[in-house]
């Protein structure tokens, strides 16, 4: 499966920042229970990478993505522990070189047209846009579709529950990525009642 097929069928993608991986298991369970069906886990901490193999290993009816892909070796440490999906906030070449031998879907990030015309003369029209409420949101999209009617965008970034509809209606976003899904305090907390409540809540878009 490649990205833009992972991204239309699974719309709404939690961005979570794993702390504990010990929390990771009853995370999976609590999103999978609510319909969620895909999860990016960031290399933002020490415990992302634990976190993506716990689920890999004892859930993999959830399909588990890293995130915040910024060097070359981060892609190799991720397929091992058993991600299915990468994902980056930026791009390189260096980054793009190592992807193309990765064998999995990669989504790298723009911000700009002249990122997103560099990612499309690699073959990317899927393209991350983060920090997507930071840079514009949907109407910086709308702005940047009408040049570049090519680029598929994965906006995330300051998305809310309140946003998300808009965003998906729009006929060049694949999916969207949500933080807000699994907020910082109730994972601190192991407060799965929110986290439900707020992934059903996400599911049902």
């Amino acid at each position: 499966m490649n990205a833009s097929d992972l991204l239309e069928r699974h719309r709404v993608i939690p961005v979570v920042v794993m702390d504990d991986a010990e929390q990771a298991l009853p995370l999976g369970k609590t999103l999978l229970d609510s319909g969620i069906q895909a999860v990016e886990i960031t290399l933002r901490t020490e415990a992302g990478l634990r976190s993506i193999k716990t689920i890999a290993e004892k859930l993999p009816e959830l399909i588990v993505g890293a995130g915040s892909i910024r060097q070359p070796g981060q892609f190799t440490a991720a397929i091992d522990a058993g991600a299915k999906f990468l994902v980056s906030p930026g791009s390189t070449d260096t980054l793009l070189d190592e992807a193309a031998n990765a064998g999995l879907p990669f989504v790298p990030g723009a911000a700009t047209a002249s990122e997103m015309m560099k990612l499309l003369e690699r073959g990317y029209r899927l393209q991350k846009f983060f920090p997507a409420e930071q840079l514009g949101g949907l109407a910086m999209i709308n702005s940047l579709t009408a040049p570049l009617p090519e680029v598929i965008f994965f906006p995330t970034g300051g998305i809310s529950l309140e946003l998300a509809p808009d965003y998906l209606a729009h006929t060049n976003v694949a999916a969207i990525g949500g933080t807000w899904i699994t907020p910082k305090e109730a994972l601190k907390n192991g407060d799965l009642d929110t986290i439900q409540a707020l992934a059903r809540e996400a599911a049902a878009l």
